[in-house]
């Protein structure tokens, strides 16, 4: 115990003291707060007479889109249309062919577009080329079905407005959700799941570079001398575990509390987002850093297969692999939290660190489940841990090639 508490203070020093780590700490928290600062410094800088300047200022002709309008132009007024289509102006054209002709140049000045009218319900649009984002004939629809309508309660003698009133009537729903309301905590859940894969291979591949530089400038020579692989290999786990708890916990604290107090220029939106349930956080932070270690063990034995660090990316790739495809598998799953195959993620200790806060994030899941698949996660550790510490052990000296992960178990079973 005592060696592995000299191994933790030496890496935790190695941490807290590099500039590179300190500077990146200060600026992710500053600059997670600027972007919660940024509604109400732009709201402190727009002054009313900015938005009346706005308003006041004139619309510049090459800013305006051209329509071209044909047909039985009788049925419509060309000023009640200038109010859905704002910032725009429309030509009457005498003939279809004229009108796509203009169309027909792309030049967006002549004719940007036309409208074909043949009835109140029915008209044809014509678009050069129509873009993505081109919703003019959604826009003219609405025109259209306004215009109709005019025309019933006109024949009708009804009173438009009342109408309108009574087509328009909302029906009032009381929502009273007993369980888990999935639409809301998805992205949540969603960035979560990002996050943890995030800092298991960003803390994880730290584990390894940082075994594999000491074995590269034989300084693990010395080290070993006076201290247990078991020892130095658990020290770096849980140093690189505190120092990745504390960066992001900083960062985390300075987003939240940035948050709340610019809370009201905020839109309701990012309350989906931010707002997160105690259980979740819970959730999360157990088979976070569950995951998070039992993976660090990994990382720290494969950085001992290797001599050289450009060998390691080479043989980290299993585990990367294994971790990509949990990400993949878990985020195409949140959907459906409750089927089968998150199911059975949420109790392998290679995925239960996101697929379990998933499922009780968005879906139900009786406490035994949660117990029993954090006692599996945590016994996975140690196991991961005392079998990474013999991998190590076995490795150590050994330089070179990079070892085989499957010599280096078979390594482990000579040893027996």
């Amino acid at each position: 115990m005592k060696k592995f508490l000299t191994v933790l203070k030496f890496e935790l020093d190695n941490y807290f003291k590099a500039k590179s780590f300190i500077i990146s700490t200060i600026l992710l928290c500053i600059l997670s707060a600027g972007i919660m600062f940024a509604p109400r410094v732009i709201d402190a800088f727009k002054s009313d007479s900015d938005n009346e300047a706005d308003e006041e200022k004139e619309i510049d002709p090459s800013e305006l889109t051209h329509y071209g309008i044909c047909g039985d132009t009788e049925l419509i007024d060309i000023e009640a249309l200038q109010d859905y289509f704002p910032r725009s102006v429309f030509t009457i054209y005498d003939s279809v062919d004229a009108m796509k002709s203009d169309v027909n140049s792309g030049d967006d000045v002549i004719c940007k577009a036309g409208f074909e009218i043949k009835s109140l319900t029915e008209y044809t649009y014509y678009v050069y080329n129509k873009s993505m984002f081109d919703n003019a004939s959604e826009t003219f629809s609405e025109y259209m079905l306004m215009m109709n309508k005019l025309k019933y309660c006109s024949d009708n003698n009804l009173d438009l407005d009342e109408f309108i009133e009574v087509e328009t009537t909302q029906v009032k729903v009381n929502e009273n959700i007993l369980g888990k309301d999935s639409t809301s905590n998805y992205w949540y859940c969603y960035i979560l799941v990002i996050l943890i894969f995030m800092l298991i291979i960003m803390y994880g591949l730290q584990v390894a570079s940082s075994v594999t530089n000491e074995k590269s400038n034989r300084s693990i020579e010395i080290i070993v001398t006076s201290t247990s692989t078991t020892a130095i290999l658990f020290g770096k786990v849980f140093a690189s575990v505190i120092s990745s708890i504390f960066q992001v916990g900083l960062v985390g604290l300075s987003l939240l509390g940035s948050y709340q107090f610019n809370k009201d220029y905020w839109g309701s939106g990012i309350a989906m987002i931010l707002d997160i349930p105690g259980d979740v956080l819970i959730t999360f932070a157990v088979f976070g850093i569950g995951g998070f270690i039992f993976y660090a063990f990994m990382y720290g034995a494969l950085g001992a297969l290797v001599s050289k660090i450009e060998d390691l990316n080479k043989t980290a790739g299993t585990v990367q692999m294994v971790i990509m495809i949990v990400y993949f598998v878990v985020l195409m799953n949140l959907a459906k939290v409750d089927g089968i195959v998150i199911k059975v993620c949420s109790f392998l200790p290679i995925s239960s660190y996101s697929a379990m806060f998933a499922r009780v994030a968005m879906g139900s899941v009786e406490m035994w489940e949660v117990v029993l698949s954090a006692v599996i996660l945590y016994a996975s550790v140690i196991l991961a841990g005392f079998l990474g510490g013999k991998i190590f052990r076995n490795s150590t000296l050994r330089y070179g090639n990079p070892i085989k992960l499957s010599n280096a178990l078979k390594g482990l079973k000579k040893s027996k």
